[in-house]
């Protein structure tokens, strides 16, 4: 059984930062700017989505989607996101990443834009249309996951490997922003070209004709980043892992390697073989050996990743509730549809801007010199404790003059999301399974994210219009199904703490140390 190292995967090991990381991070990078500009801006078209087909006529109130398409549209791209988790992470092991990694990103080019195309002679048609393009695009969507963490930890030296995983997965903070600010930029463009009145019960004077280009616009745009990488995600050559610990192909390996790190390498002993004789190697994904070996492993990567995207989900995709709950954004009774749309997109930028990208940097900054183990475990409890301290005080918060309070501590929670396990489940699975395993395995993880995602987005809105009322006769205000919610929320962070004990850390560890591809017999 081999104790070294092929040459080229120790180069790897040892290299120092150099331009082909940082570009590799860049062309990955906006693979997870698209997933996150995608998944999360349909949040900020929903309530403009029920303005424009499902107003009723004569009602004095703002058109609203019916819940169960609310859930449709706001879940289905998650649907499909678990789906191409499973694909492509079993595609990705089966053809190399290489391969398919093109592939996803022209999927979520060509949805962008059928999405924003959605048409049909009646609300219901055009809201399935929307359905099902947002499904192919969340499919997309979910073999990015996989197939850039897998990409990223392979081209990575050990000493900053967590950094520059955790740099990929930042970019998706810099989407979310991004998806506020061109909301904003849009609809305050079509707000001051097509003036409209406050609210009246005529749906066409109310949003204004133009209003329908607004979503499109919004959706289409997602198109223009996932683009711009196509061509540079063709260019990149196979990782040296693949190749050698999978494909058998030492020489192409250490070709592919001799380009990108500017030196040259030979194929020299230890043979690919030696470590295939590892059984480390050669075990399947449903063996007793792999159960032994990695079996609780995966065990808390899912779960983890699982009940975190309850949590993370649920907050994103249901801020606009939550603000309006608390009274933080005006009911949509007091202003135009494009002015509503601009006030949500920019209470969720400010969020994002505070909260979200900050948290995700910190993350770049610590994870190799903390550990995965500890951001997680920290984030975890974070999360549970602001959770707890919005929940029990719901009603202090509610009132008069306490809203700047509540959305100060709910941004709090989105920080050590990305200061935590939001980060910390998207680096850990890419890094501990076997070369053979490694996209497999993160696929399942994710795609138990996304699980919980699809939970968090249809639990919330179910929550969140069903109001506890014995609840209500104590005084509490109508909008406590969001503080069941949280309740809720703080739980699944609290749980999630402890599965994070069935984790082991990766830190300052070689890809086949940690996964026991160098003899090891135990993930240590």
């Amino acid at each position: 059984m081999a104790k070294e190292q092929l040459d080229v995967l120790h180069a790897l090991d040892t290299a120092k930062t150099q331009l082909y990381h940082f570009t590799a991070i860049v062309i990955a990078g906006m693979g997870f700017f698209t997933d996150a500009y995608d998944l999360f801006c349909i949040s900020l078209v929903t309530k403009l989505l029920g303005r424009i087909y499902y107003h009723v006529d004569g009602s004095p109130t703002p058109g609203s989607l019916p819940p169960q398409v609310s859930a449709a549209v706001n879940g289905v791209a998650f649907c499909g996101t678990l789906s191409g988790q499973l694909f492509f992470g079993w595609l990705g092991d089966k053809l190399g990443r290489k391969k398919v990694y093109g592939m996803t990103l022209m999927l979520m080019v060509l949805c962008s834009l059928a999405s924003g195309l959605s048409l049909g002679h009646s609300p219901a048609s055009v809201i399935s249309t929307l359905c099902f393009f947002r499904f192919w695009l969340g499919f997309g969507i979910g073999g990015d996951y996989p197939l850039s963490a897998t990409i990223m930890s392979e081209y990575a030296n050990k000493k900053t490997r967590g950094a520059f995983i955790a740099a990929v997965f930042a970019m998706q903070g810099f989407g979310i922003l991004a998806g506020g600010v061109f909301a904003i930029v849009i609809s305050a463009v079509f707000k001051n070209r097509f003036p409209a009145p406050p609210y009246s019960v005529d749906p066409i004077t109310s949003t204004v004709p133009a209003a329908d280009y607004v979503w499109r616009i919004i959706l289409m745009f997602g198109a223009f980043p996932a683009a711009l990488t196509y061509y540079w995600r063709l260019k990149m050559p196979e990782t040296a892992r693949y190749t050698a610990l999978v494909a058998k192909n030492a020489e192409q390996a250490a070709s592919d390697m001799s380009k990108v790190l500017n030196q040259k390498f030979e194929a020299r002993e230890p043979k690919p073989e030696a470590f295939s004789e590892n059984a480390s190697n050669t075990f399947g994904l449903f063996s007793r050996e792999f159960l032994r070996r990695h079996g609780l492993h995966l065990l808390g990567t899912t779960t983890t990743w699982f009940l975190l995207d309850i949590a993370f989900y649920s907050q994103n995709l249901f801020q606009k509730d939550i603000f309006s709950a608390i009274g933080a954004i005006p009911k949509g009774a007091t202003m135009n549809a494009l002015e509503e749309v601009f006030r949500i997109a920019r209470a969720q930028t400010l969020i994002a801007l505070c909260g979200t990208v900050p948290g995700y940097w910190f993350t770049v900054v610590f994870i190799d010199i903390i550990g995965r183990f500890t951001i997680q475990m920290m984030g975890f409890g974070m999360m549970t404790a602001f959770m707890l301290g919005l929940a029990i005080p719901y009603k202090y918060w509610t009132s008069p003059g306490h809203h700047i309070g509540f959305v100060v501590m709910y941004g709090f929670t989105f920080f050590f999301a990305n200061f935590g396990p939001n980060s910390t489940t998207f680096i850990v699975p890419a890094e501990i399974f076997p070369a053979r395993l490694r996209s497999t395995c993160h696929g399942i993880s994710a795609a138990a994210g996304k699980l919980g995602a699809i939970i968090g987005s249809f639990g919330f809105l179910f929550l969140a219009q069903n109001p506890n009322p014995a609840l209500t006769d104590h005084g509490y205000p109508p909008g406590i199904g969001v503080r069941n919610s949280l309740f809720l929320l703080a739980a699944c962070n609290l749980v999630g703490l402890f599965c994070t004990f069935l984790v082991p850390e990766a830190k300052g560890k070689s890809l086949e140390e940690i996964s026991g591809e160098r003899g090891k017999e135990e993930v240590v």
